[in-house]
Parts: structure tokens; sequence; C-alpha cells
């Protein structure tokens, strides 16, 4: 039986809210959170292992962020960018410059999205390189705006007819390799297809302006790419004249135990792309890139609202707050313990096909049958809303809709992995068993 204040948000949520800005899973209803946990409106707690799509990366109720979104509250509601300046927005484009490798000239681009942010990089460089074509990966997810939706490669997208400038290519995928390949020799397959194939059949790389790429591409299925991939993509962009772009929204940070995902890998993007976490909650993204690339023109990117001095207070407060706090070392050691906690749920349970990840994002791909690699679609399903039940919240992702995606706040502890993987191991148990029925679920289908 549903609780009644929770049945009445839902019904209003139906009558008032259209499907189109919806992903549900399971009927959670927030009314508060602290830390790495959410209370809902009944007074319930969950442990959240999703911050809610990697947005709330210092947690829900970070004391310093809040004191500095009062402190900028109480000087006004709002200073915008465009047309006038802020000193909150030039002093995180700053310490963003700073941050990002390469010590050619940089300038910073503000939106409220990674969707937007995307957006605008598929805008701005091919106008500022003169070259038609942009190259992406299938799987990829950049976005729901038009131009970022092009770029994308994720199924989530498969009604939309994009435009033809974007090409896709193979992700260099480990568990499920696009050639059929050894995992080891994945990455280096995929370069190989776009130097010999794409490159000589498809498009000229003097017409390609960009290459974007995610480090570990999350909503594709949470796949960390070999060591090898993004130096040798990074070469390819040298020798051709290509701005490599890291699409870091989901994934930057400090998520994965470095600033950026790309930081494992010792490359030196063109292009960065930040979103998600960046604002601490609030709407926040942001492109850190050469000079040249954002010197297309005169307000051919902008929005009302970018680089206003509440946001970018959040996103300074945020910065502070990671590094005051140690969350990358916390992020990397936590993660690496999550990891080997998720993997004896791998040797304890046949539905567990795949563990990966890299600090606090994990990737537990389902499966029912192992030697066939078989997508568990439904039953994928049913353990996220079985954990719901439980009291932890999940979301699951992937080109089949079966990788349980685990991108928790990074002030996680050890204590909530281990509370967090009891419950991730009885809703597992729980859906083999068939304690879990299709009607549970129906109101929920995810994506």
């Amino acid at each position: 039986m549903m609780p009644p204040k929770i049945h009445d948000a839902l019904q209003r949520d139906a009558a008032l809210i259209t499907d189109a800005l919806k992903i549900r899973f399971f009927p959670l209803v927030i009314d508060r959170g602290a830390g790495a946990r959410v209370v809902d409106i009944e007074g319930r707690t969950y442990l959240d292992f999703t911050a809610g799509w990697a947005v709330a990366n210092t947690g829900y109720d970070h004391p310093h962020v809040k004191a500095r979104l009062k402190e900028q509250l109480d000087k006004t509601t709002f200073a915008g960018l465009i047309s006038s300046i802020n000193l909150p927005a030039l002093e995180l484009a700053e310490r963003l410059i700073a941050m990002t490798p390469g010590s050619f000239d940089k300038l910073v681009w503000f939106g409220f999205c990674g969707s937007d942010a995307n957006e605008t990089v598929g805008r701005l460089v091919p106008m500022a390189t003169g070259r038609r074509r942009m190259i992406s990966f299938g799987g990829s997810y950049h976005g729901f705006t038009a131009g970022s939706m092009a770029l994308s490669g994720h199924m989530a997208f498969s009604s939309f007819i994009g435009s033809g400038s974007a090409i896709k290519i193979p992700y260099p995928h480990p568990y499920r390799p696009p050639f059929g390949e050894h995992p080891r020799e994945t990455g280096r397959k995929v370069l190989a297809f776009l130097t010999d194939y794409v490159f000589k059949q498809m498009c000229d790389p003097a017409d390609v302006a960009g290459i974007i790429v995610e480090a570990v591409q999350s909503d594709g299925g949470d796949i960390v790419p070999p060591s090898d991939f993004l130096p040798g993509l990074e070469a390819i962009c040298r020798e051709h004249g290509i701005a490599l772009i890291l699409d870091e929204v989901k994934i930057g940070m400090g998520r994965t135990g470095a600033w950026f995902g790309f930081d494992h890998a010792g490359v030196t993007p063109d292009i960065v792309v930040l979103g998600k976490s960046l604002g601490g909650g609030l709407p926040l993204s942001a492109v850190i890139a050469r000079r040249e690339l954002l010197e297309a023109g005169t307000a051919t990117a902008l929005f009302t609202g970018v680089g206003n001095a509440l946001g970018c207070t959040a996103g300074l407060a945020t910065l502070e707050a990671i590094e005051a706090d140690g969350l990358i070392a916390r992020a990397e050691a936590t993660g690496a313990y999550l990891h080997e906690r998720l993997r004896d749920l791998q040797g304890k349970h046949d539905l567990v096909g795949d563990v990966r990840g890299i600090g606090l994002i994990q990737g537990v791909e389902l499966v029912t049958d192992r030697a066939a690699k078989t997508p568990a679609r439904a039953e994928t399903a049913k353990v996220v809303y079985r954990a719901f039940e439980l009291g932890l919240l999940l979301y699951y992702v992937g080109t089949f809709s079966n990788v349980i995606e685990i991108t928790p706040p990074l002030v996680l502890t050890r204590a909530d992995v281990d509370e967090g993987v009891a419950i991730l191991d009885q809703a597992i148990a729980d859906v083999a068993a068939g304690r879990v029925s299709d009607e549970q679920v129906a109101r929920f289908a995810g994506w």
C-alpha cells in the first residue's frame, strides 16, 4: 500500500508534469537531504547511490556551499553576464582555467547544463575552424538540445534524426568489444577503424572540426576504456589538427579520484565541458577551451541567465568544499573499496555479468546468461525498484538498460558502502527468487 502523501504527489505529478521530462525508476518524492541521504515527504530516509545523476557531489547540505549561497543572496538574487559583469563569474572562470591542463590561452563559456554546453561546442568549433564535420561515439550521451542530441549516440535518441555532419564510431567497450576482439585490443581496434576506414572512406580528416568523447562513457553503460585509448585518440587529433573535446559533465569534479576523468590518461584536451555537479546542485555548466575555438563571433552562443552570480558562487563554493574536505582522495579510496564489494556480488550472483568503474562511478551489468552476455533488462529494473523499497537509491543506464549505475555523493563513507552493497545484495537475491513482479515496476519504465 503506497503511503497517502506519496500517492497524492504521484497523482498530481501525472496530471501536471509532462512525461517528456521524466525518467522514473520508483515513486520517490524528495523533501530534504543531508550528506549522502535523502528524506521523502513521509519522513523515510534513503541512502543515495545516485547523487541525482551525479549532481550532488558534495552531498545535499554542505555547510560551506549553503553559507556562500546565503551570502550572495543577501547581495542580490540575480546578476547576469551577457550584458554586465559580476565578480563570481570572473573568479570561477579564473579557477577553471587554472585547473584544466594546457599552457595555451583559454576562455570560458557559461551555461546552465551539460546539454547547452555541448550544444555550444557543437556550434562554435565548426564555426571557428571552418571544418564541417564532428565525430562522436556510439552510446554517448551529450545532451537533449537539438545540437547535443545530434552529437549523441545513445539509444535514447534513436527516434531523433540528427545532423548528418556528426559521424558516430564505436566506443571501446572491453566487456562487449565492438569488433569481437580481445578486451585489451579494443582501444587500438577502434582507433584503427577511425584512421583506416572513417578517414579514408567517409570523410577527410581535414574536414573534421572536433572529436567529442567521454573518459568514462556513463549513460552508455559506465564503460571504462583501455588505458591506451585516450592517448591514442589525442595523437590522432594532433596529427590532423582536430580539436579533442572531453565531455566531463557527469564524471568530472573529482568523481573518478581526480579532478577530471581524462587526468588518469594524461591527455590535454583542447576543450573541457563541465556541468551537473559544477553548480553544487544549482544549474551551471561551463566550457573551458582554447581561445581561438570560443572566439567564433560575438553573441553567437548566449542565454539570458548564464554566468549569473548565484550559480557561479555555487560553483566556487563547490570547488572550495571539494578541496577543503579532500573529497577527490576520498572518492578514489571509497571507490576502490566499493569496487571490491561489488566484485564480491559478482562472485555471489549469476545475474552479475560485469563490474567496472573508477572512483565513485561504478557500473554493475546484469545478464541472464554470462556466457552469452544476454542483457537482463527486466531484471535490472526490478533490482533497482526492490533496492528502493529496501532504502537504497539506484538508477540504471546502458544501451540495453541493464547496467546499474552507482554515482553517489563524494561524501560517501565506507560504512555507507557496506550498507548499500548489503541492500543491493538482498535486492538481487529477491529478484532472482522471483519476489518482484512485473506489475510492481510497470509504472516505472525507466529508459
